[in-house]
């Protein structure tokens, strides 16, 4: 582990203009304050209220990017970081781009052979009970580029398809997919250093993991270690390194999976800049190897880069 002087000046890039800026604060805080419990010259940096050429300006040598959604987590800041020849944690400008975008990361592991729920990218004109036929009910609706089940519907009947559509496509400014709902418990699987911690089990009440449930309740259960024979947990956990990997990701993230009825797995997404708040899934995970949330947040910062 390097010593905290080794990293010079940290930016904790936090905020920023996305929907999930609420969640990026409380995670940038509490980096923030795990890195200067570790000794790092770690100071706030809000991309919303700053221009990013002051980190080249101010002297910071590296940044710790705890940003969600658009313009943190999608590629573009990755590249400004990369032309201002800044490191920075997490995936590179391609990996960042793929795993934000649902559809495009669906396309891939569908080329690589890769189990994922079916779907179809949707339009204002579409017949929705066609598309219910298609894919089944229930089905889940929700925007292509969001985080944080932003925008999501769990549609049960076809009166509920347009309201769907609208808020994952109009109060989002999105693209907006439909796709098989899968009915079975869900994992995630945090990877670190391109290594998979052990899977986590959720629970939501009513089995409704939405924003709320995700950040600022209680009644969630995280199950670790997840009940799983250890050569499934193996399997699973080898998929999900599999599909972060071709998505062109790197270094630190999160892979979320569903077990279907007959136990197969069922790849939902990737996160490429996931959530350390106090409910967050990554810090959980590394616990239940003995890395502290404060040793991770080094381990992270570790992994910072260019190009």
């Amino acid at each position: 582990m390097n010593s905290p002087g080794e990293f010079g000046k940290v930016a904790v890039l936090l905020g920023g203009k996305s929907a999930e800026r609420e969640i990026s604060v409380m995670s940038g805080s509490g980096v923030l304050k795990a890195l200067r419990s570790k000794g790092v010259d770690a100071h706030a940096f809000d991309p919303a209220e700053r221009d990013l050429f002051d980190l080249k300006r101010e002297g910071f040598a590296r940044c710790f990017i705890a940003l969600h959604g658009r313009g943190g987590e999608d590629g573009t800041l990755q590249g400004a970081l990369e032309v201002l020849g800044v490191p920075y944690t997490g995936s590179g400008v391609l990996g960042s781009a793929i795993g934000m975008d649902k559809w495009r990361s669906k396309m891939i592991w569908l080329a690589g052979g890769l189990p994922t729920p079916r779907y179809r990218i949707l339009s204002p004109g579409d017949d929705w009970q066609e598309v219910a036929r298609d894919l089944g009910l229930p089905l889940i609706v929700k925007p292509v580029n969001e985080g944080s089940t932003l925008g999501l519907t769990k549609v049960t009947a076809v009166p509920q398809m347009r309201a769907a559509y609208e808020l994952a496509a109009n109060r989002y400014h999105d693209l907006a997919l439909a796709e098989q709902c899968i009915e079975g418990p869900e994992y995630t699987a945090s990877i670190l250093q391109d290594a998979a911690l052990p899977l986590i089990r959720i629970e939501a009440p009513q089995g409704n993991y939405d924003y709320q449930n995700k950040y600022f309740t209680d009644h969630t259960k995280y199950i670790c270690p997840c009940g799983l024979d250890a050569s499934k947990e193996e399997a699973l956990n080898a998929l999900a390194l599999k599909a972060f990997k071709l998505t062109g990701c790197a270094g630190w993230g999160r892979i979320d999976l569903m077990l279907d009825a007959a136990g197969n797995p069922w790849l939902l997404e990737v996160n490429t800049s996931p959530g350390m708040t106090g409910h967050s899934l990554v810090p959980m995970a590394a616990r239940a190897v003995g890395i502290s949330y404060e040793d991770l947040c080094v381990k992270i910062l570790e992994g910072s880069h260019v190009g």
